[in-house]
């Protein structure tokens, strides 16, 4: 079975794909904390903007480096909270894209 896993709850984004529950063929993570280090701290508006651009690029990359495609895969697993719902959103919306 391989499974499709997308991480976004606040200021990261990350994507993973496993087969048979264990073996990790990517795990790719776009992270912006450094962008947020000017503001002092997380803003959901910037995160979610931020996030908008990474999620396509990020699961591009993670199917690029198991040498899967999005019709491999069998489930999909989406954080859905807690976060900040502007970043939960675009996981969500993100993973019906198959």
């Amino acid at each position: 079975m391989i499974i499709l896993g997308i991480e976004s709850t606040c200021d990261e984004t990350s994507v993973g794909i496993v087969k048979g529950g264990h073996k990790v063929l990517s795990n790719i993570v776009a992270s912006s904390s450094s962008m947020h280090e000017k503001y002092g701290g997380i803003v959901p508006e910037v995160a979610a903007r931020e996030q908008v651009k990474v999620i396509i690029p990020t699961l591009e990359d993670a199917f690029k480096t198991s040498g899967l495609n999005p019709r491999d895969v069998d489930a999909i697993a989406i954080a859905y909270g807690p976060g900040l719902i502007g970043s939960l959103l675009i996981g969500v919306v993100n993973s019906f894209k198959k």
